[in-house]
């Protein structure tokens, strides 16, 4: 098999394979060739965060929907809400709404043509990446001192 550069060096690389019609193209650059970095993250975690806060979506229209319900059905609710899972659910659902306050806001500064370069890139993704859980723990412990929350 011959490749478009005519170097028999890169066919024994692997580096390119046949078409169905016989013709050699290269392989294209995957997760083997980039090396991992806090900005793929913050994509992904962007992606992620979006699918909690569909889920989240749900809870609030089951909330709205124990308060139609009645007065039973809310009491249920809010006791689902206070017990230790529904915290934990609770403070999952804070960061993940931190995390896409975080990402968007870099979106936002990035759709301005600000924050491209390697170092800003890097560091607004940092922050997107590491800054909800410490604010999901402070806004929940807020909560709990102002007595808005108690186990």
């Amino acid at each position: 098999m011959s490749n478009p550069t005519g170097d028999a060096a890169d066919d024994q690389t692997g580096r390119f394979v046949p078409q169905p019609n016989g013709r050699p193209r290269p392989l294209s650059p995957h997760l083997q060739t980039w090396r991992w970095h806090i900005t793929m993250t913050a994509s992904i975690l962007f992606r992620v965060t979006i699918g909690a806060a569909s889920v989240g979506a749900i809870f609030v229209v089951a909330w709205i929907a124990a308060a139609a319900f009645g007065p039973e059905a809310w009491a249920a609710a809010l006791d689902l809400a206070g017990s230790p899972l529904g915290l934990f659910v609770g403070f999952g659902l804070t960061a993940a709404l931190f995390s896409l306050l975080l990402n968007g806001g870099r979106h936002l500064i990035n759709d301005t043509g600000a924050g491209l370069t390697i170092t800003s890139a890097d560091r607004l993704s940092s922050i997107a990446v590491y800054g909800p859980v410490p604010l999901a723990i402070l806004f929940w412990v807020a909560l709990f001192v102002t007595g808005r929350v108690s186990l």
